[in-house]
């Protein structure tokens, strides 16, 4: 027996109740808590200098969940355009997407899943990468953090 729900919101959170009755025994029930989160977007901004190396993290604000666990990926996105520069699996070495010329040499997953850029270009500023962790097939959570170049 199961409830299935489609086209799923905010709304549907609450308490949902499943009772029946069974013979001699009375009635039967089972009671569970549904909560829907929305999906979120954290945005940030990183100031870096040109020529120095560019840290950013996954999810800044996660602690308690080990980001090993679950698959992830980043994205470099410009003007709507999105392109994957590294995934990452669960006991798995990273894999880094070569389709970048721009980014092919200078890309490498640091702790926690920390992208690094070394060295930063001029052509970074106002690029903005994007952090994408699938907890489940559908509950991904993303980071996106907008980069501005200073020159010395």
């Amino acid at each position: 027996w199961a409830l299935h729900l489609k086209n799923v919101t905010v709304s549907l959170s609450g308490q949902y109740e499943c009772s029946f009755a069974t013979y001699p025994y009375g009635t039967k029930a089972a009671k569970i808590q549904l909560i829907v989160k929305a999906e979120e977007e954290q945005h940030y901004v990183k100031e870096v200098w040109l020529n120095q190396t560019l840290e950013i993290p996954c999810l800044e604000d996660t602690t308690s969940e080990n980001l090993s666990n679950y698959p992830l990926k980043w994205l470099v996105g410009e003007n709507g355009r999105k392109e994957e520069l590294v995934t990452k699996e669960p006991s798995c070495p990273a894999v880094y997407r070569n389709s970048s010329m721009l980014y092919r040499q200078r890309v490498r997953l640091g702790l926690n899943n920390a992208l690094k850029i070394f060295p930063t270009k001029i052509t970074d500023d106002g690029r903005v990468f994007s952090c994408h962790v699938v907890y489940h097939p559908e509950r991904v959570q993303k980071s996106s953090t907008t980069v501005r170049l200073f020159g010395k």
